[in-house]
């Protein structure tokens, strides 16, 4: 029966079905987003931050092969290191053009990305490293990753506290666009240093040496170790490397919110869009993982229209399982 039903489904008929019922859900995707053009654009924002730790994930994923759960909250500690800088390290607030933030936070979003990538590195020499040489298995470095999400949680709460934080910020007017479409200042900001992020990891991975090994040791780590690519530099690249996307990720994710509000599970709570945006672009992939945040970011902020926005999580899990049932490698996912 099941070879028989496995037969069906691997037929040319099947897999006609499957194309056209991909098209017509993109169609009926792009159709709900042009009715809600300005929640589409919203989206598309939070879609760049997104992409931010969503690259970080499937980077550490493509090397070490596990799906690192410490990212959400590593974006937490690089938006509360940031906030630590801005009010008691860096010069008081000053405007910076139709900004709600000032100058300051130019120079915090560096030092935060640095500070994270610190962080990173030292839970792959303290934590991961010591597990591989143990031959831990994938559960247990799991677990270790999310004992160490809740202790980077914990060490942000002891220091800065669970009430509501906020970065200092001015009020800024919208600007105006056809269509009914109204963007924040902050916004474009936010997807201007996320695009020059995504190309600098693209001329990262495809112009310089470190990044052929980074992928060739994602390929096959034995081929590389065998001509005589150091591994366990690439590994602590990639960790800092994604520890500097999640730092950056973090502070964006503030600026993005209307009122730059600040709160410990802040990371924590985009979890499982990360997973999400990770799993629709196709595990492994950066450039998928940015894709697939695309359109989990659009997905979330187009269905407010019709829910409530604490729904937003069961949306990006709908989106994802949705992309599976069609392609189950993700978008842009290699076949095992």
């Amino acid at each position: 029966m099941l070879a028989a039903i496995l037969r069906v489904l691997a037929s040319p008929a099947a897999r006609r079905l499957s194309r056209a019922a991909q098209l017509v859900a993109a169609i009926a995707f792009g159709a709900a987003a042009a009715s809600q053009i300005d929640l589409a654009v919203n989206g598309m924002f939070l879609g760049s931050i997104l992409a931010l730790g969503a690259i970080g994930i499937t980077l550490i994923y493509g090397v070490l092969r596990f799906a690192n759960i410490a990212q959400g909250d590593m974006m937490t500690f690089g938006a509360y290191l940031a906030f630590f800088l801005l009010v008691s390290v860096l010069p008081e607030h000053a405007g910076l053009g139709p900004f709600t933030f000032g100058f300051p936070l130019l120079l915090a979003i560096p030092i935060s990305m640095a500070g994270v990538a610190a962080l990173a590195v030292g839970m792959e020499i303290l934590v991961f490293r010591r597990l591989r040489l143990r031959r831990a298995n994938l559960v247990t470095i799991e677990i270790a990753s999310l004992g160490l999400a809740i202790a980077v949680r914990g060490v942000v709460q002891m220091i800065w506290d669970t009430p509501v934080r906020y970065y200092p910020h001015e009020g800024r007017d919208h600007y105006s666009l056809p269509a009914g479409i109204s963007i924040a200042p902050n916004h474009l900001f936010v997807a201007g240093a996320a695009l020059l992020l995504a190309i600098g990891l693209h001329l990262l991975l495809t112009r310089t040496k470190s990044g052929k090994a980074m992928r060739a040791t994602s390929d096959n780590p034995d081929l590389a170790r065998a001509s005589g690519i150091d591994t366990d530099r690439v590994l602590l690249w990639t960790w800092a490397i994604g520890g500097l996307l999640a730092g950056a990720a973090g502070v964006l994710l503030v600026i993005f919110n209307a009122t730059s509000q600040l709160k410990p599970t802040i990371g924590f709570q985009l979890l499982v869009p990360l997973f999400a945006a990770v799993v629709v672009g196709g595990i492994g992939n950066p450039y998928g993982a940015f894709l697939g945040a695309m359109l989990i970011g659009i997905s979330m902020e187009v269905s407010t229209a019709w829910a409530l926005p604490t729904y937003k999580p069961a949306i990006a899990f709908l989106v994802m399982v949705l992309v599976l049932l069609f392609r189950p490698h993700g978008l842009l996912g290699a076949r095992d």
